[in-house]
């Protein structure tokens, strides 16, 4: 296979990763007569993370947090979408290793983004549950909803609760803003789904290792969010790390247990670097080291923003929150200072702006941290939902999530609780399985 991408006399600038950081830049090069821009990214769409826990708890249809690429980009002759998987890089060859095949760059730039880390605990990254893509949430939609279809007809109490109980690990935004909303969905929606079910016996548990929630925001936000989900019914347990999962029973290291067939896994996150980089330019949590012109270390031609990106300032010691703010700033300084390295002009540093922090805990409750003013409640719910709205890629989903909002927030219900499973081919299953396998591993080598 080829990539088929036009030769030019514009400067290329290759881009792994459509996520808040790539898009960001491929849209400020699009109509730039200096460059042709490849994009490549394993999905044909960009994916709105913020929302993928309202996806996991059918608040919303997972078109609504998607848009696709093509339609971002319109008629902008000089940008080319191959969607495809990157298998590494070769810097001396400036080239990128595609499934498709190799592509050549003039510049390349990394916005590849983050993946679950379940710091190396193989039980665990066996049967907990991750969300960190619409295919996740999906999954976890899925599980959550059978879960319920099932423990109408188990035999036993303990089935049954392990069916229904949910602990989640993580107090971060993630872990905080789906335990809201599993305990908001306990308390209206799923006893009128559900009413052979007593859902006073479904618990919902919060696990931190840390020692309080939400630990990049404000004190006052921290104790905020714990009261409101301590309100909500959800047993909040601080200080306290997971050790163990067996798909039945959750081990933690004080030596305590709980029964549940359910963990999901919002602990921590680790970077996706393409392979090729020399050790050197990986620093921790698998984040490439970059300077404040977002260049690799080592490199000139080779850049990485977002997530995947480790970039020091004097405010930022340990580098930029992985969060959308510093991938979405850092996708538009370096578009900026792509004009003015090919116009010959000096680059500028780059300076990340912090324009807060906020997360929602449930209905009408939420806690927001900008740089001037902290506030909780109704009000910063209603921004929440504003900041959030207004951040969606496409009016057509703007006003999707909008109408879904309303509605469930003046009805406690929508339509969306649906089990949606891909249909299995038919033929010789473990020979399909085998095969994928082996294709698995081909693409690792």
């Amino acid at each position: 296979m080829n990539p088929n991408i036009p030769q030019t006399d514009r400067k290329r600038v290759v881009v792994v990763g459509a996520g808040f950081g790539g898009l960001r830049l491929a849209r400020y090069l699009s109509r730039r007569k200096e460059f042709q821009v490849v994009l490549l990214n394993k999905q044909n769409y960009h994916e709105f993370q913020p929302l993928y826990y309202q996806v996991a708890t059918a608040g919303l249809e997972a078109n609504s947090i998607l848009f696709p690429l093509r339609a971002v980009f319109g008629n902008c002759q000089n940008v080319h979408i191959r969607v495809t998987n990157v298998t590494g890089i070769r810097p001396a060859d400036k080239a990128v290793d595609t499934e498709l095949g190799p592509v050549t760059y003039d510049y390349l730039v990394m916005a590849t983004g983050a993946d679950t880390n379940f710091f190396n605990q193989q039980n665990i990254i066996e049967k907990a549950l991750p969300m960190k893509s619409v295919a996740e949430a999906i999954a976890l939609r899925n599980r959550m909803l059978q879960n319920f279809e099932d423990a109408l007809s188990v035999e036993t109490l303990d089935e049954r609760e392990g069916l229904m109980d949910v602990v989640v690990v993580g107090g971060g935004p993630t872990g905080v803003e789906l335990c809201g909303t599993l305990a908001e969905m306990r308390k209206t929606v799923l006893p009128a789904d559900y009413p052979e079910l007593d859902f006073k016996m479904m618990d919902i548990f919060l696990i931190e290792s840390g020692g309080e929630l939400l630990g990049p925001m404000s004190v006052q936000s921290q104790e905020h969010s714990l009261a409101y989900l301590q309100k909500l019914g959800v047993h909040v347990r601080l200080n306290t790390r997971v050790k163990d999962f067996d798909g039945r029973v959750v081990t933690m290291n004080d030596g305590t247990s709980l029964r549940t067939n359910n963990l999901i896994w919002a602990a921590g996150v680790k970077a996706n670097p393409l392979a090729g980089l020399p050790p050197e330019a990986i620093g921790r949590g698998g984040r490439v080291l970059v300077n404040r012109y977002s260049q690799v270390q080592g490199f000139t031609d080779i850049f990485a923003i977002g997530d995947v990106a480790l970039m020091t300032e004097e405010k930022w010691p340990n580098g930029h929150p992985q969060i959308a703010q510093p991938a979405i700033q850092q996708g538009k300084h370096l578009a900026k200072n792509m004009i003015r390295w090919v116009r010959n002009e000096q680059p500028e540093e780059f300076t990340y702006r912090d324009l807060g922090t906020m997360a929602t805990i449930g209905r009408g409750l939420a806690v927001v941290d900008l740089p001037f003013f902290k506030f909780q409640g109704f009000f910063a719910w209603i921004t929440w939902l504003f900041v959030h709205l207004m951040a969606i890629v496409g009016v057509k989903n703007r006003l999707a999530i909008f109408l879904n909002w309303m509605f469930n927030y003046l009805t406690y219900n929508n339509s969306l609780r649906l089990i949606i499973r891909q249909k299995m081919p038919k033929g010789d299953m473990a020979a399909m399985q085998e095969k994928l396998s082996d294709q698995l591993e081909v693409s690792k080598t």
